[in-house]
Formats: structure tokens, C-alpha cells, sequence
């Protein structure tokens, strides 16, 4: 017995009406619901081939997210159980230190001078002065993109400021270390663990590169985030190389300077997203990529009306 043909789902289906209109598709189903999708977007894929599961969010960028703060501070743990237990890993910094000290008698005196810069950067001037500075700058380019808290950049940048002190004094004070000079410390000294020209420079410049940063646009970001950990790698490697700091000493700084950026990078996102392309005009611009898909202007008026 012959029955009549049903189209697949996805194929053109021919409909003959008075407009003799175009041929249109069945929007296909989401693999995730079953149901057929009524939106652009809802036709893309969800999935990827080499991820289990089904659309975002994906549990190996959850999984990726989430692991850096925990190795940041497992890293961080191992590092200051070492240096308050005087343990074997202290041996690391004397060997960069004594590696430091060849590559000076080798010929790389020239290097001093760069080195002594850098590392002055992470000083409380001018790194606290140019995180407000910038923090006041983000606040205004804020307010004339309308941004609703526009003035949240002031405060995040009056509060980077402030923890960096509250953290890093008390744990100069704990661990009180001296440093690679072997020179006692004076009673005025906090000690050398961590250090605290490094957490100021990461703290402060990573801060104003995100306060700033969420006001350009996405192709500025690419270099810019880069370009800030870059300074903060470097102003670390000043201080080795100078001589200022034990090598574990810099690394704790940016395993703390890393958490704190992580922790003001969630914060920002919640109390002031960054700004995005507007819903509707994300799908007139998916429309006119599609063919086929005509809409109609948007200042024509219907007929009747005034």
C-alpha cells in the first residue's frame, strides 16, 4: 500500500501557495532537547566532536578553569612549607642564584642597568599612582560607553591598593626571611618572603589592565593582558637578578598576584559585565549572513498607522 512520502528533517520542503513563495527548510531538531530549534543560533552545534557531553557549559573548560587557582595555591603551600621548615627546595635558589651570578661574570653586566629599572617598577611609586590613575581613566571611558556602574573601576582600583599591604606585611612579618645578602635584619625589616615588589608591580598593573582592558575592544585585549604579564615576569626577573630576592621569594609574589587577578576577574564579571553586542542586533547581522533570509526596515511604517 502506498503512502505518502515524508521529508527528512533538514531538506527543502516545497510548499506552492498564492506568493509562490521560495522553498524554506525544516529547522532541525537540538540534539540536546529534541525539539525543533526557532532561533539562528539554536541550528549551530552545540558540541564538539573530541568533548563528551552535550552544549556549554563543557566540563573540561570547567575543569581547566578551576584547576589553575588550585595550583596556584598548592604551589603556593609547597613554597612557604619550604621556606618556614628550611626544606631541600630551598636548594633551588641557590642554584639560580649562583646561575645568576655566571651569567654576570660572563658578560652580562650590560644587563644591570635594565634589570635595576624593572625591578624599580614594582615599587609602591609608581605602581600604586598609575593603578588610580588608570582605575579613574577605565571609570571614564566606562561612563561614556553607558555603562551602568561606570564609577567601579574608582573603588576596584582604591581596594587592589589596599589588599596589597594587608596580605603581603603580615607574611613578610611571619616567615621573616633574609635575603640572598645574608645581611641580619634591621628591626624596622618585615623579612623577604614573598616578595613584595613583585605582588605590588603583578597586583597593580594586572588590575589596571583589566579595569582598562574591559573598556577596549577584543582585539586591543589580545595584546594587552600578554603585554602586562610580560611586565610582571620581568620585574621578578629584575629582582633576581640584582640580587634583591631568593628566586622562591619572586614566585610565591606571582603565585599571589595570580590569585588575586583570578579572584578581581570573577568579581568584575559579576558586578559589571562587559559590554556586548545587543541580542537583537547579534541576529539581524546572523540574518543577513544566511541567504535566502530577507527582514523587513526597520523604520517602515505598517500601513493604517502614524
Amino acid at each position: 500500500m502506498d503512502s505518502e512520502p515524508v521529508p527528512a528533517v533538514g531538506r527543502p520542503i516545497r510548499e506552492d501557495n498564492e506568493d509562490n513563495q521560495a522553498p524554506t527548510t525544516a529547522p532541525p531538531k537540538d540534539r540536546s532537547t529534541g525539539r525543533p530549534a526557532h532561533t539562528p543560533r539554536g541550528a549551530r552545534s552545540g558540541d564538539h566532536p573530541s568533548r563528551p557531553g552535550t552544549l556549554p557549559p563543557v566540563p573540561g573548560r570547567l575543569l581547566r578553569v578551576r584547576a589553575l587557582p588550585a595550583a596556584l595555591v598548592l604551589l603556593l603551600a609547597v613554597t612557604s612549607w619550604q621556606v618556614a621548615a628550611d626544606g631541600p627546595l630551598l636548594g633551588l635558589d641557590r642554584w639560580v642564584r649562583q646561575g645568576v651570578a655566571q651569567l654576570r661574570a660572563a658578560g652580562g653586566t650590560a644587563l644591570d642597568r635594565p634589570a635595576h629599572l624593572l625591578a624599580d617598577l614594582g615599587g609602591t611609586v609608581p605602581a600604586i599612582p598609575l593603578l588610580l590613575g588608570l582605575g579613574v581613566l577605565a571609570a571614564w571611558r566606562a561612563r561614556g560607553r553607558g555603562a551602568a556602574r561606570w564609577w567601579l573601576p574608582v573603588p576596584a582600583a582604591a581596594l587592589a591598593a589596599l589588599l596589597i599591604p594587608l596580605l603581603v606585611v603580615p607574611a613578610k612579618a611571619w616567615f621573616a626571611r633574609p635575603g640572598p645578602l645574608g645581611e641580619p635584619m634591621l628591626p624596622h625589616e618585615w623579612g623577604w618572603y614573598p616578595s613584595g615588589h613583585t605582588t605590588t608591580a603583578c597586583v597593580s598593573y594586572g588590575v589596571a589592565a583589566l579595569l582598562v582592558g574591559r573598556t577596549l575592544a577584543p582585539a586591543r585585549r589580545r595584546w594587552l593582558y600578554p603585554a602586562t604579564a610580560l611586565l610582571g615576569s620581568a620585574v621578578g626577573w629584575g629582582l633576581i637578578w640584582c640580587d634583591y630576592h631568593w628566586f622562591l621569594d619572586v614566585l610565591a609574589g606571582w603565585c599571589l598576584a595570580g590569585l588575586l587577578l583570578l579572584g578581581y576577574t570573577a568579581l568584575l564579571d559579576r558586578l559589571q559585565p562587559e559590554d556586548r553586542q545587543q541580542p537583537d542586533d547579534r541576529l539581524q547581522h546572523e540574518d543577513r549572513q544566511r541567504p535566502g533570509v530577507r527582514r523587513p526596515p526597520e523604520h517602515r511604517q505598517r500601513p493604517g498607522t502614524s
